[in-house]
């Protein structure tokens, strides 16, 4: 088996067995995972959206699972419209994940919401919007 297979396979294994944990969910609420995107490397990016994609698949679905990537500092530059990787954006929203813009850093960046690709939500900053999932029991990854 490839390398990049495996590394993806243990990923995803890695992802569903903490979104199973008991703690995770009270019953009747789905799972969440938070992914974290503070680069603005196009590989690190296709990776973070990989994982995305997988664990939605893996779990049925985006009505069986919330994720949402947040990007803050170097990496909101990937959520721009004209972003090295801003198809496969279109395809993560179009599969329910949410994409999430550091309302602070887009200020620093000078950015604004009509230079983000169609779609992103804007959080006041970032990793508070991080630690607020974690609280909520989300898992958290960072690719």
């Amino acid at each position: 088996m490839q390398t990049k297979t495996r590394q993806t396979l243990a990923a995803l294994t890695l992802l569903t067995g903490a979104l199973l944990a008991p703690s995770m969910a009270t019953a009747g609420e789905k799972p969440g995972v938070v992914i974290q995107m503070s680069e603005a490397d196009p590989a690190k990016w296709n990776l973070a959206l990989n994982n995305a994609n997988n664990l939605v698949t893996a779990m049925g679905g985006a009505h069986e699972v919330d994720v949402e990537i947040v990007a803050f500092g170097p990496g909101l530059s990937m959520l721009r419209e004209d972003s090295p990787v801003s198809e496969r954006l279109g395809v993560a929203l179009s599969d329910g994940v949410k994409l999430a813009a550091c309302g602070n850093t887009m200020k620093k960046m000078k950015v604004t919401d009509g230079d983000l690709y169609l779609g992103v939500t804007v959080v006041q900053a970032g990793v508070k919007e991080i630690v607020d999932r974690q609280r909520a029991g989300w898992s958290y990854v960072r690719p």
